[in-house]
């Protein structure tokens, strides 16, 4: 009862009419932000923080310019699955799954299916951690302190042997891709001894590569170019869309609600831990896959392949603001920036806030429905207009596709090399394609590779090279056990069929 009433007072100020029109405006500047390639949720926080130093100085303006930096986030969430969906370019780095079966779906003449999808699937993973958030912040908040070194790479590890084990296609080809992804994460300086490797003399490399730059370059640059092969066609052009396809996806969406509730807690768990949206993601993918009754389907325009990974990375986004507020500890690169922006204004994390500044906590969580509400208007607001870009010719539309990747490649470093190395990512990413190598688990690698290495290194010198660590205790057991399970799955699975093929003949 006391959470609920303190809530009630959040929201007495969170619905001032100037917090609600900075909702809105948060919100649309997010949109936009999560639309361009190569900005971000971070990104875009980041720069207009300083919008927000004067705003902070008021009385009650710290928690004004919070709901405006968080809604600014909740719109780069929402908007990270527009071009993903519409032209297989992920606004976002958490966008990748949802490229799969959205782009598919959007070819298929139901891209308002597929955003509506989304955007609703997003809303619902929100709601959900922010409900968390409410109501067992103190209890999620202590088990994220039991986490070290060998708890994040079992976690890590995890997500590998879960893309591995679900996988429907040839297990080599997997295997490959990711391996190729390890070895492009390996690029730069070691995080540990200081030595460069794989940089081979470019001093461009010694950051090694971006992942940004390798997802605008994989998914744009290499659709691009399998569409020109095809023969400058856009195969959605005639898509049709009003508010009945709204509806009538509303009305299918209830047919998939294991895959949210299983997606919202796989989102919620990788938002705390932190393991983060991305791979949360991925893995609410790979879940939904192995688990419904026409996984074969996926990636051929599925709504559930959009629901699983759209409600997973809304719920992992959000969740990952509960470790900032409780312990001072970001759960992702965006609450990083918003952890920031709280040091400057004065205020300080921590267990301390929830009483020392009860209106700012409160305020900025009933923000969190108010806010994903507001997104959710807006963005169905705009579904026809997002969708009806499908209409205007390949011809025109793909300078512009190629015009904003550069653009959104230049932005990550202000760097023309990081350009050329977006080029060669999407002749890369046409090569797998026309080959049918699957290119999520090699941008998974390059994403977590890095992370993985240093989680992993650190637990070994603190256990003197005794790999034990990693089943040292019992939660770190589990998640290991669970990740060698799933990564042996395809054999034991396979073994077993055998036996039962034997035994009934």
């Amino acid at each position: 009862m006391q959470e609920i009433q303190s809530l009630i007072g959040g929201f007495a100020i969170a619905m001032s009419w100037f917090n609600l029109a900075l909702m809105f405006a948060g919100v649309t500047l997010g949109v936009l932000i999560g639309v361009l390639p190569g900005l971000g949720g971070a990104n875009g926080v980041a720069i207009l923080l300083p919008l927000t130093f004067t705003m902070a100085q008021q009385p009650g303006g710290a928690t004004s310019a919070i709901i405006l930096l968080s809604c600014i986030y909740w719109g780069a969430l929402f908007g990270g699955a527009i071009t993903s969906i519409l032209f297989n370019i992920p606004g976002e780095p958490w966008s990748v799954a949802t490229t799969f079966d959205g782009y598919p779906l959007s070819q298929q003449g139901r891209a308002g299916a597929a955003l509506t999808a989304a955007f609703t699937s997003s809303f619902i993973g929100a709601l959900v951690a922010v409900l968390l958030i409410t109501f067992i912040s103190p209890i999620i908040a202590r088990f994220a302190l039991k986490f070290g070194p060998p708890e994040f790479f079992a976690v890590y590890l995890l997500t590998f042997c879960a893309f591995v084990g679900m996988a429907k296609g040839a297990a080599f080809k997997t295997i490959a891709a990711m391996m190729a992804g390890f070895a492009l994460a390996a690029v730069g300086i070691d995080t540990v001894t200081g030595q460069l490797r794989l940089t081979f003399g470019f001093m461009e490399l010694l950051k090694g590569f971006d992942f940004l730059i390798a997802v605008i370059g994989l998914f744009g640059i290499g659709e691009i170019l399998l569409t020109i092969e095809e023969g400058l066609e856009f195969r959605g052009a005639k898509a049709r869309l009003n508010m009945k396809v709204v509806l009538e996806t509303w009305k299918e969406l209830p047919r998939y609600w294991r895959t949210s509730v299983r997606s919202s807690a796989v989102g919620c768990l990788m938002g705390i831990v932190p393991g983060g949206a991305t791979p949360a993601s991925f893995m609410a993918y790979g879940l939904a896959k192995r688990v419904s009754k026409d996984g074969e389907q996926f990636g051929n325009g599925k709504v559930e392949g959009v629901v699983a990974p759209e409600t997973a990375a809304h719920a992992a986004g959000t969740s990952a603001l509960l470790p900032m507020l409780t312990l001072g500890v970001p759960g992702s690169p965006t609450a990083a920036v918003l952890l920031g922006g709280l040091l400057i204004w004065g205020l300080q994390p921590g267990p301390l806030l929830f009483t020392e500044q009860k209106d700012f906590v409160w305020g900025l969580i009933a923000s969190m429905y108010l806010g994903n509400i507001v997104g959710l208007i807006v963005v169905l607001t705009c579904v026809p207009l997002f969708a009806s870009i499908l209409r205007v010719p390949f011809s025109i539309i793909a300078p512009v596709i190629l015009v904003i990747c550069a653009i959104g490649a230049y932005t990550v470093h202000s760097s023309m090399f990081d350009v050329w190395l977006m080029l060669v990512f999407g002749v890369l990413g046409y090569v797998f394609k026309k080959l049918n190598y699957p290119m999520a688990p090699l941008v998974l690698a390059l994403v977590l590779g890095d992370r993985a290495e240093d989680s992993f290194r650190q637990s070994v010198l603190g256990s003197q090279g005794d790999l034990l660590v990693f089943f040292s205790n019992p939660l770190v057991g589990t998640i290991t056990g669970a990740a060698l399970l799933l990564l042996f799955w395809p054999l034991l699975s396979g073994g077993w069929s055998a036996l039962r093929k034997r035994a009934a003949t």
